[in-house]
């Protein structure tokens, strides 16, 4: 079953792999692109499980949109923990927020505010808004304010999960 693409307050979620030119390197050609396959998989097995609607696939990474900030950030917790094993380390930003739909797509700040905190993150590192954050019951680090590019107030940022990362970017 395709989800329905979600109005009103959505909950977006960006991935990202980290070092993926790297990660190409290391693997070789035909290694790289299973990897990728199977963690694009293991993503979508993940987020589809939670009504996770695909927005879109760039690049190496993924945008999807949820209704519900629980469901995204269940839907974040299962698919890292399959991919806790694979070579892949992704990178992950949700935000929630009311953008205006443009289908299959959204519009707002709230799309370029999600994509800007991913690209915050560390590879296995999940960061949360202050948005999502106040509507989970999961066990997240603050991170304090922080500036992100294109936005000139700082962003209140969370990380899910108690693992230590260096500052983020």
């Amino acid at each position: 079953s395709v989800a329905v693409q979600p109005s009103g307050t959505v909950t977006f979620v960006f991935t990202d792999i980290e070092g993926s030119t790297a990660l190409l390197d290391d693997l070789g050609a035909e290694a790289y692109r299973e990897a990728l396959a199977d963690h694009r998989r293991a993503l979508r097995e993940a987020f589809g499980a939670h009504s996770g609607y695909e927005v879109d696939d760039a690049g190496d990474g993924l945008f999807y949109a949820f209704g519900l900030a629980s469901g995204a950030v269940s839907a974040v917790a299962a698919a890292m923990a399959s991919l806790a094993d694979g070579p892949v380390r992704i990178r992950v930003g949700v935000h929630t927020g009311e953008p205006l739909l443009d289908p299959p797509k959204y519009v707002g700040p709230d799309v370029h505010k999600a994509a800007r905190i991913m690209s915050a993150a560390h590879g296995a590192q999940v960061l949360l808004s202050g948005a999502t954050r106040e509507l989970v019951a999961e066990e997240v680090l603050d991170l304090g304010r922080h500036r992100l590019k294109d936005f000139s107030e700082q962003v209140s940022l969370y990380q899910l999960g108690s693992e230590r990362f260096p500052p983020l970017r």
